[in-house]
């Protein structure tokens, strides 16, 4: 079992900038792709961004522009750069592992208010 840790979460006014990270508790390279996905109140979980295992980046149409998607492997680590954020944005962040099986991590809260 692959476990995930996601921090970095909180709130920031409209316009902010917040950066989110996911430590595995395996090497990160191993997997096939990592993930970051998000839920909002009522609404279905969707895919924010994806990174391969070499470097290969898919963005949600939404955050195209705004946020950046990185890996650190020394690390074991997943990051997510998320710039110019909207009252939208709003929502519980989950880090995904995909390989062999897929492993969620618990999420992390990020809340963009005034």
């Amino acid at each position: 079992q692959v476990l995930l840790a996601e921090s970095g979460g909180g709130l920031v006014q409209p316009g902010g900038s917040l950066t989110l990270s996911c430590v595995t508790s395996e090497s990160i390279e191993s997997a096939y792709g990592m993930a970051w996905y998000r839920q909002a109140p009522g609404k279905t979980r969707e895919m924010v961004a994806r990174i391969t295992n070499i470097d290969t980046t898919t963005y949600a149409d939404s955050v195209k522009g705004r946020f950046a998607i990185s890996r650190d492997d020394a690390k074991n680590t997943l990051n997510l750069q998320m710039y110019n954020l909207r009252p939208e944005d709003t929502a519980v962040y989950y880090c995904r592992w995909e390989g062999r099986f897929d492993y969620w991590g618990q999420g992390t809260q990020v809340t963009v208010s005034s």
